[in-house]
């Protein structure tokens, strides 16, 4: 316990899935976090049961492809709590299976907006602070579908592939600065998962079963530890690396073949 303490955690997409349990388990190490969440009841709610909980944590109400809401965030970090120490870039959201051919202009602006573009202006915009104490911690939630370029979803694809090349050129630019940058590509009964799961039921089993350990990850046992560890002290050396936290779904591959949706 107390692994960070004094620390000030802005994590995007904080009101459930991975998120929230990163969220939970850095409040519960001793981080004051403010949660940047688009749906207001669970961002509102996620927040309150960190507070319920003994910890420190605000909710602002966040739609991360505007760049003033973006900027709110990290000013209520440093107002509410003086500080912004670690930033997760993990929110995303919508999307739709298509054949690239069929892909529009407006998904592709969507994700390079959500994955990257808006990273890009958290870190910018907490650099300074950073870099004044000699200390940060950059964690990207990035995915696998674009590592292996799974079919009809080139849009998440390269968003994520695009959010994955800015963080590992933030970890070589930023290093001098006390300032680590790692990626996770989680395996993981995420939110978007289970939507997956639902529609999908029999691939997902046939991935669950093919994964080494044989299921998919629990977001706040499996995943969030991991993300701790990149926010501490114990990753201090540690820079520009991509961890697949998916039991090992990583090194063969999964079965990833959904129907594409009909426009």
């Amino acid at each position: 316990m107390g692994r960070l303490e004094n620390r000030v955690a802005l994590v995007t997409g904080g009101g459930e899935g991975i998120g929230r349990a990163i969220a939970k388990l850095f409040a519960a190490e001793g981080a004051a976090v403010v949660i940047a969440e688009y749906n207001r009841e669970t961002g509102a709610a996620a927040a309150e049961a960190i507070r319920e909980a003994g910890g420190k944590a605000e909710f602002i109400a966040t739609d991360v492809n505007e760049k003033e809401q973006l900027l709110a965030a990290v000013d209520l970090a440093l107002s509410r709590f003086g500080s912004i120490d670690i930033i997760v870039n993990n929110a995303y959201g919508g999307g739709h299976l298509r054949r690239l051919e069929d892909k529009l202009d407006e998904e592709f602006d969507h994700s390079a907006t959500m994955s990257v573009k808006a990273s890009f202006w958290a870190m910018r915009a907490a650099f300074p602070h950073m870099k004044a104490k000699h200390w940060g911690r950059i964690i990207s939630v990035c995915s696998l579908n674009g590592v292996n370029a799974h079919i009809y979803s080139a849009d998440f694809n390269a968003g994520k592939e695009g959010l994955r090349a800015l963080t590992r050129t933030a970890a070589r630019e930023w290093a001098q600065h006390g300032i680590t940058a790692n990626i996770i590509c989680p395996g993981a009964a995420s939110s978007a998962y289970l939507k997956f799961k639902a529609a999908n039921p029999d691939m997902a089993g046939a991935m669950d079963a093919m994964n080494p350990m044989g299921r998919i990850g629990d977001v706040d046992t499996d995943i969030a530890p991991v993300c701790l560890f990149l926010a501490s002290e114990d990753s201090r050396y540690m820079t520009g690396n991509t961890l697949f936290v998916d039991g090992g779904g990583h090194i063969n591959g999964v079965v990833w073949a959904p129907e594409p949706e009909s426009l």
